[in-house]
């Protein structure tokens, strides 16, 4: 419910500021690798030149080129680590030239491996934004379009595919991947980009929720395989050119061993977070709580529903090193140990090696990073990698048949842990102020968490005066800052905000009183929140927006696609991983929404309240005059609206916080107006907010 897509969000509407490569176009393969970034600039001026083929084939030799030379430096580093080994430093004033002249010699070696492949190192060191428009797979956004161009539907599918999976909130490439389902019949798109890990470990979950619990062991058991690989690789990586971010590196003057401990503290910092690496989903910024131990968790179940008592307590134990104190499966280890008496020793089972190797490294590393906070003035704190209570619950169901279980045998631990607490304390049903607003339904009837519906909000007069002003008032597009933001080409998409309104009818443009009609409804709807969920501090406006949506004639025959596609107001919904991520360029800072209706005269629109997989519809309501939506922001509400096929659909949209750092500028503005004009005594709106009003 966002009120238009974030600033550079829409890719593909304005240029890249990328530089084009040298001598233009895309150079013939041979010879060393050619830079990804190049490759990438090229692409780019390719597209924006009407050269779609040439766009196409450069793009896809930019992201080959970037998978080249990672595989390359890969290779010669483990190369060079097997055929180089760093020497110990011996006594004596000499002592550590053996350890530095092998140093000196595995860097000759990377160096003589790297060369005949890449060219000289330093025409593959990009630019910081090329780097994070390849983290964020923007390539893909213009592949898909290219493809487009050269009616390679396939191709195009997916490549939004693969954009969408590190980009899900963005709503223009989510209707083209339902354009592609509909019209092309194209439902299985491939992840150019997966990692394989990632994809075994949600296989290996769906099976097991399925109780398909072979399946779950063969794609758990992969993932850990193919988790142990990448964090290998991880490290590797790591070993490469380091950001020194307190100061310039050419006015760098440290000594020797300052300079050595510099570098590698950068090095070690690199390699300790491969953990919170290798749980994060592309384009993502969190990670998946508890990512590695989960796998051990699910295993040592599922190997106890198909009668391998041995590896289940392998995996409990494997699963301790993590959690040594968690209740459940310390319970479930003393059950497996007690079915195995008699057969063998439990104590001979053992955590598994790979493990125990990776914690007890990432234990020394922790350790190292703390010597030098301590010792060397470095700033570092250490964070839980394998935080069990996260602020995301997790996603994952126990099949109901645990149930049945005799109350001694073993329970998987996520059915004992507890759910994430909120940030503050989650209430409902508080007064609703004014005598004639009524209560509809609560929570509970709209088969949600926070929500609530309300009538009679504003009366049938205060709507058409609403109504009338609108027209006067909106501009095409969203009315912020005169963009446009439409999130369906079926429809066209009107708003304006409060100071809009007012400065219109400050210049007479609009009659001032219906000006001012809108901030005063505005501010009886926040007033209604903030006690109906019985907040305990105030409740501040954080956008407010009169938003129209107008079915467009002609375009309405075997429409399939939504007129506000699924999301989540304060965090960016993954219908794929069922997650919900609390993390930039969401709202994150919004903490209620709202929604005031002022017309029903429209045919579709209907406001929808969705599952996290933004498939299955658990609550909707149809729009009209005075009625009123509001719910909290979070992922625990994903929404949307229905497409409007006839009429046009009129709201007062709102969205409130309760950090007044994130204070609506144009709110603020707005109530400075609103002071001017009551000590020129032009007065309120007819529904000026006074105390005789309230219950």
């Amino acid at each position: 419910m966002a009120p238009g897509s974030r600033p550079g969000a829409a890719l593909l509407l304005l240029p890249l500021l990328v530089l084009p490569a040298a001598g233009g176009g895309c150079a013939a393969e041979g010879g060393p690798l050619e830079p990804f970034d190049a490759l990438y600039a090229s692409g780019v001026e390719a597209y924006y030149g009407g050269d779609f083929a040439g766009a196409a084939r450069c793009l896809e030799r930019a992201l080959r080129s970037r998978r080249e030379l990672r595989a390359a430096r890969l290779r010669c580093r483990r190369l060079c680590r097997a055929q180089v080994r760093l020497a110990a430093p011996g006594p004596g004033a000499e002592g550590d030239l053996p350890f530095f002249g092998s140093v000196l010699r595995r860097a000759d070696c990377v160096r003589r491996c790297e060369e005949p492949r890449l060219g000289a190192v330093s025409r593959h060191r990009a630019a910081e934004e090329v780097r994070a428009d390849f983290q964020r797979r923007v390539p893909y956004s213009y592949l898909q379009r290219a493809y487009i161009q050269l009616n390679k539907l396939e191709e195009a599918a997916n490549a939004a595919h693969t954009f969408f999976m590190a980009n899900p909130e963005h709503m223009e490439i989510q209707q083209d991947l339902e354009n592609y389902k509909s019209t092309a019949g194209k439902v299985s798109l491939i992840d150019w980009e997966a990692r394989q890990h990632m994809e075994d470990y949600s296989a290996g979950v769906r099976h097991y929720d399925k109780e398909e619990y072979e399946l779950a062991i063969e794609f758990l058991e992969r993932a850990l395989k193919g988790y142990y690989s990448e964090d290998e690789d991880c490290q590797i990586m790591c070993e490469g050119p380091q950001r020194f971010e307190e100061h310039e590196y050419l006015d760098y003057k440290a000594g020797l061993y300052e300079a050595i401990a510099d570098h590698y503290m950068q090095v070690l910092l690199c390699k300790h977070d491969c953990v919170r690496e290798l749980a994060t989903r592309s384009g993502r910024i969190s990670p998946i709580e508890n990512f590695l131990p989960l796998h051990y968790d699910y295993l040592q179940f599922a190997y106890y529903r198909v009668g391998d008592h041995v590896r289940a307590l392998e995996c409990a134990k494997s699963y301790l090193l993590f959690h040594p104190d968690d209740d459940d499966v310390l319970e479930n280890a003393a059950y497996y140990e007690g079915l195995l008496e008699g057969t063998l020793d439990p104590a001979t089972i053992k955590p598994r090696k790979e493990a125990r190797r990776l914690l007890r490294r990432h234990k020394l590393e922790s350790h190292l990073l703390q010597v030098a906070a301590a010792g060397l003035g470095y700033a570092y704190t250490e964070p839980n990698y394998w935080n069990r209570y996260g602020a995301r619950q997790d996603e994952h169901s126990v099949p109901s048949s645990i149930s049945s279980e005799p109350e001694d045998g073993p329970r998987l631990s996520l059915t004992k842990k507890p759910m994430p607490k909120p940030d503050r304390e989650l209430k409902e049903g508080g007064p609703l102020l004014y005598s004639d607003v009524k209560f509809v339904y609560n929570s509970e009837q709209l088969n949600g968490t926070q929500r609530v519906l309300l009538d009679n909000v504003i009366s049938e007069e205060q709507c058409r005066e609403l109504h009338r002003v609108a027209s006067g008032i909106m501009l095409a597009g969203d009315g912020y800052r005169g963009k446009t933001s439409p999130h369906t080409p079926n429809e066209r998409f009107e708003g304006a905000t409060v100071l809009k309104a007012l400065k219109y009818g400050y210049e007479g443009r609009v009659p001032l009183k219906s000006a001012r009609l809108f901030y005063d409804i505005s501010e009886k709807a926040r007033r209604i929140v903030q006690s109906y969920f019985l907040l305990n501090s105030t409740l501040y406006f954080s956008y407010t927006h009169l938003v129209c949506r107008t079915a467009l004639s002609g375009q309405q025959e075997r429409r399939n696609d939504l007129s506000h596609p699924i999301h989540a107001d304060n965090c960016l919904l993954d219908p794929e991983a069922n997650e919900c991520w609390k993390e930039p360029p969401a709202y994150t800072f919004r903490d209620y929404s709202a929604l005031l209706y002022m017309n029903a005269d429209f045919e579709g629109g209907e406001f929808i309240f969705t599952e996290m997989d933004a498939k299955t519809v658990t609550a909707s309501i149809k729009p009209k005059c005075g009625r009123m939506i509001s719910f909290s922001s979070g992922g625990e509400n994903p929404h949307g609206v229905k497409a409007v096929t006839k009429g046009q659909r009129c709201a007062v949209a709102l969205w409130f916080t309760l950090d007044p750092l994130y204070r609506e500028l144009e709110r603020i503005q707005a109530d400075e107006v609103i002071a001017m004009l009551d000590q020129e005594h032009l007065g309120p709106s007819e529904m000026n907010i006074n105390p005789k009003d309230e219950l």
